[in-house]
């Protein structure tokens, strides 16, 4: 899960150029497909069927049938239009303090490259308020009643996602541990990020995210309609490909993250991903991290295992995984393995 970094982007809207300190050489470093997405209606008898071969396959679908009314992605998209259209001086109101986890700034993953991303984020965890009243002390109740409307959505949605796919694996909620306590932690902490891309005079030159997978269970991704941007990696035999996800309007997308991989023992898979930008058209995408308690320990499931086949990954919590991901960003997962041949 992408986190914001201390430091601010400058202002990138209105640019003539990409400059040098933007500018990616890698964006075209493997291949295209034009393959489709799968795409699972939530609504179907046997949702938990396509859901866990997209998982299997893919590491990802897109999502109908869900349940979330259109009005209120578009009016949380709204909200972050009206959150990043703000001057700079406002936005850093919320900039992200020094050893804090949300408020206003670039990607946490910026460390690990040279060049800067062509992107701005938000991050709430638990309340927006606090950060909110930075940025608009005296008007800033649309905004939070937004998010934390849609927060309480999204965590139902996650809850039901997770059933269905830990059905698809043949497994039934009494026998695993995690799903009772997960539903018991009411007090959770969602954790939201809010992203921008704005439009850019030179898309090829540009990275609006770099390739990472997900340090979550699952991430559920409501991107703005008509402007493409978000590419997920696949590797179907023929060698790893980037595919574009077609946003369309009411449909979300959903990603397998690192610790569901590390509970399927590898059935699932994490999937890579990665945005890009468009030369005329600004994007917006509203990311929803799904997570368990802070204190429950992440380990495969032992029934998923076949008799000659111990656990893949060491169990691992979440806020333990997250250090791992800022330490070691793409190779965490790796580093959680247990037998001798890394992945």
């Amino acid at each position: 899960m992408p986190s914001l970094a201390t430091q601010a982007q400058p202002e990138l809207t209105g640019l003539a150029a990409v400059p040098d300190t933007h500018a990616w050489v890698t964006l075209h470093d493997r291949p295209y497909a034009n393959d489709r997405v799968p795409v699972v209606d939530l609504a179907r008898p046997d949702a938990a069927r396509l859901i866990g071969r997209a998982c299997e396959e893919w590491g990802a679908f897109q999502l109908t049938g869900h349940g979330v009314p259109v009005e209120l992605l578009l009016r949380v998209e709204g909200q972050a239009r009206r959150l990043f259209s703000l001057p700079a001086a406002h936005k850093l109101r919320a900039a992200r303090r020094a050893g804090g986890s949300t408020g206003y700034g670039s990607a946490a993953i910026s460390k690990f490259f040279s060049k800067q991303f062509w992107s701005e984020g938000f991050t709430v965890i638990g309340s927006p308020r606090d950060d909110a009243r930075k940025i608009w002390p005296d008007d800033h109740e649309d905004f939070c009643g937004a998010i934390e409307e849609y927060s309480r959505l999204m965590n139902d949605l996650a809850r039901r996602l997770m059933d269905s796919m830990l059905f698809s694996l043949g497994l039934s909620e009494e026998e695993i541990g995690w799903p009772a306590p997960l539903r018991a932690h009411r007090e959770g902490m969602p954790a939201l990020q809010l992203n921008y891309y704005p439009h850019c005079p030179e898309p090829d030159r540009a990275m609006g995210l770099a390739e990472h997978t997900d340090s979550s269970l699952i991430t559920i991704l409501h991107q703005s309609s008509g402007v493409a941007g978000l590419q997920l990696l696949r590797d179907d035999g023929r060698g790893p490909r980037w595919v574009a996800v077609e946003p369309v309007t009411g449909e979300l997308v959903v990603n397998v993250g690192d610790l569901f991989q590390v509970m399927s023992n590898g059935r699932f898979r994490s999937v890579m991903h990665r945005a890009v930008v468009d030369r005329t058209r600004a994007r917006i995408s509203v990311a929803y991290f799904c997570g368990p308690p802070p204190e429950f320990n992440i380990s495969p499931i032992e029934k998923l295992m076949g008799p000659d086949q111990g656990p893949v990954y060491r169990g691992v919590t979440w806020p333990e995984y997250l250090h791992l991901k800022k330490k070691l960003y793409n190779e965490a997962l790796t580093s959680l393995r247990l037998s001798r041949d890394k992945e």
